[in-house]
């Protein structure tokens, strides 16, 4: 009778043997995949920089992230052409994820072809408008799947308020994505006033914080808000009387009690 050590020899060897012969099985998949879209875009027309990032989250499975950094100055028509190059890329390669910077924004493409219309004709009427210089549009994985974002930096908060209405469906020359996408605008760092406005996750828009924030900026200086569905943060500036300013807000947005609707005065409560 064999050993049972000799039993188990077969079956061991086996699958060591068969181990090189399993396509695209690495060990370590995600590194595996970031190292072939690092060498298959490296060196194409316009792609200044590749920068790639593998997550090995089992034994022979993973994900990679790709950016291409085209050069500056890269034309909006070839931005565009170099997007659905790369959307075809990653409709072959279901576990990467491809992105593209260029014109102070970085988007996030998609295997959709619909989908990677809609955010590059998004990302064409953002690069051109000198009052939002830089932003993000990208997806993050939900419980309901896929949820799409939008981030954008503006150069004031007339700016900023201008933009989010544009994104979250009001008139103007963004439009904005379709299904489900939440959305954040803010001011640049160091701007005056500065601003910070959002959606929550299902793209629902603060209405009431906007109510009470034009509110209060339309008879006194503010130097800063957070305007989110659920809250209010306003800052108004140390000669405001903020007695005066609350009660124009909380007139404005009766339905956020007082914890969730504060008005204070820069450097002080």
């Amino acid at each position: 009778m064999r050993s049972r050590a000799a039993r188990w020899s077969i079956p061991i060897i086996a699958f060591v043997l068969a181990l090189p012969l399993c396509s695209g099985c690495a060990i370590d998949k995600g590194t595996a995949l970031a190292a072939d879209f690092e060498k298959h875009w490296a060196g194409k027309p316009d792609v200044e920089k590749v920068e790639v990032k593998g997550y090995n989250t089992l034994p022979f499975a993973g994900l990679a992230t790709g950016v291409l950094v085209l050069a500056d100055g890269t034309p909006p028509d070839r931005v565009v052409e170099r997007a659905y190059e790369l959307r075809d890329y990653v409709a072959r390669h279901g576990s990467v994820t491809g992105r593209i910077a260029a014109g102070g924004f970085t988007v996030t493409v998609d295997a959709d072809e619909t989908r990677t219309r809609e955010v590059m004709a998004l990302w064409r009427s953002l690069a051109a408008d000198q009052l939002v210089p830089e932003g993000d549009i990208h997806r993050s994985v939900s419980k309901i799947g896929y949820r799409w974002q939008v981030e954008v930096t503006a150069v004031d908060s007339a700016a900023a308020m201008a933009a989010f209405d544009n994104l979250t469906g009001g008139t103007g020359p963004h439009r904005p994505l379709s299904d489900v996408t939440s959305v954040e605008v803010l001011t640049r760092r160091g701007a005056r006033g500065g601003i910070r406005v959002r959606t929550d996750a299902n793209g629902a828009r603060p209405t009431d914080a906007i109510a009470a924030y034009e509110a209060v900026v339309a008879e006194y200086p503010v130097s800063g808000a957070v305007l989110e569905p659920a809250s209010a943060r306003i800052v108004v500036a140390k000669t405001t009387d903020p007695d005066a300013a609350r009660e124009l807000a909380r007139t404005a947005a009766p339905g956020l009690g007082p914890a969730a609707l504060t008005v204070t005065v820069e450097g002080g409560a």
